[in-house]
């Protein structure tokens, strides 16, 4: 009978992180961090099924939010539900308003494995026609729950010039554009991260 190959996915020191400063919440200062928790030097590769029990490792999770901003500047963000088939369990039926996941060892031959497993991660879970730009603006650290407690939130907000994004991945369910307000009236059926990240750049 054939082994299954174990999911190997980048990490950092969760001591690595400490040092540079510790924060329950977000963080804008996003150099204070990204250059050392990026260094080649602390990051490695171990297998996904030991780190997601294993709080003395982060997970580097990017984590991207798409706002696109009507003519009458009214901003709406891309959000979904997650379904059964999403990879993290612990959080199926909550809505986000994050598209991303894990750095695996399918991404370590590019020049940035980090940007290699975004761009991965987008390609995978949307179909996107039209034009953005990108910006890092934050981070997320939430040690008040078990998932939190693995990983680690890189934040970039994704401006695109029209709503042109949808949903490839069928576990992204009722997925689509929502203005900020009745994002904001809903925010408890919002996985953690998402209410985090709404609070600091849109509340």
């Amino acid at each position: 009978m054939p082994t299954v190959q174990v999911e190997q996915v980048l990490v950092v020191p969760t001591s690595a992180f400490r040092e540079c400063g510790y924060f329950q919440g977000f963080c804008a200062d996003t150099e204070k961090y990204l250059s050392t928790l990026l260094d080649s030097q602390l990051t490695r590769y171990l297998p996904r099924d030991q780190m997601e029990e294993d709080p003395s490792f982060k997970q580097l999770i990017p984590y991207c939010v798409f706002r696109y901003t009507e003519p009458d500047d009214s901003v709406h963000l891309f959000q979904y539900t997650r379904g059964s088939g999403q990879g993290e369990a612990r959080l199926h039926a909550k809505k986000s308003v994050g598209i991303g996941g894990h750095i695996s060892t399918l991404d370590e031959s590019a020049d940035s494995a980090y940007e290699q497993g975004m761009q991965r991660e987008l390609d995978e879970e949307l179909i996107i026609e039209t034009a953005f730009e990108s910006a890092c603006v934050g981070l997320i650290n939430d040690d008040d729950n078990p998932v939190g407690k693995v990983h680690l939130g890189v934040v970039h907000l994704l401006d695109v010039v029209g709503p042109e994004v949808r949903a490839r991945e069928n576990d992204l369910v009722n997925s689509g554009f929502q203005s900020i307000s009745e994002i904001m009236n809903e925010i408890d059926n919002f996985e953690t991260w998402s209410q985090i990240c709404l609070r600091a750049l849109f509340g």
